[in-house]
């Protein structure tokens, strides 16, 4: 669930605008699987999506799909909660904005977006310092691939609206911890005011 628009200020240590020469966006997992969590940050991730491509961004996307055998631990956590390749579930979610033939879509068996997928290979080919971080699951997916990016060198953006969890609770707890040690925490609004400044 979204948190509501204003609260992840209060998490705020530091603040800085991204770099639309420098940054990639990645939207994690907004895939069938998590249509019903995702629901309700459809519009934000569109948001976030047409913002940073407008930038001129790299625009890259994930889908969880799991491996047979299935990766562990994973399979004793979420027993019986399997995402299997060329199922609805594994499929992006046609409101996440993805443009076919342009966009990059990774596929991964874990959280983290950069365990074994060869992102960070791709991230830095074009170039990017900066990952700005949008998609589901917060706390998971999200959250992983943040502090991955974070101690791989790459500066990280978290955003606060385009991102959705289990509950509000999980949510802030992330929002918390990426303020604290990982990255500054943006929303639709404050991308607005930093590439529109950027690009005068």
């Amino acid at each position: 669930m979204p948190p509501p628009a204003t609260t992840y200020t209060k998490y705020e240590t530091r603040r800085r605008d991204p770099d639309p020469r420098a940054a990639a966006l990645l939207v994690i997992d907004v895939q069938g699987h998590f249509a019903s969590l995702a629901a309700p940050i459809m519009p934000a991730i569109a948001s976030t999506v047409a913002l940073c491509r407008a930038a001129g961004m790299p625009v890259v996307y994930t889908r969880h799909v799991d491996s047979v055998p299935r990766r562990p631990p994973l399979g004793e956590w979420w027993p019986g909660d399997r995402i299997d390749a060329g199922t609805p579930a594994a499929e992006l979610l046609p409101g996440a904005g993805r443009v076919e033939g342009a966009d990059l879509v990774v596929e991964k068996s874990t959280y983290s977006a950069f365990a074994g997928t060869g992102l960070e290979e791709a991230l830095r080919r074009v170039g990017a310092e900066e990952v700005i971080v949008a998609g589901v699951m917060t706390n998971l997916c999200c959250e992983t691939t943040a502090r991955d990016a974070f101690v791989r060198g790459f500066r990280v953006f978290f955003s606060a609206d385009a991102t959705a969890t289990a509950t509000q609770e999980l949510q802030e707890a992330t929002l918390a911890n990426m303020a604290y040690g990982f990255a500054y925490i943006v929303d639709c609004k404050r991308l607005e005011a930093a590439l529109g400044k950027a690009a005068k």
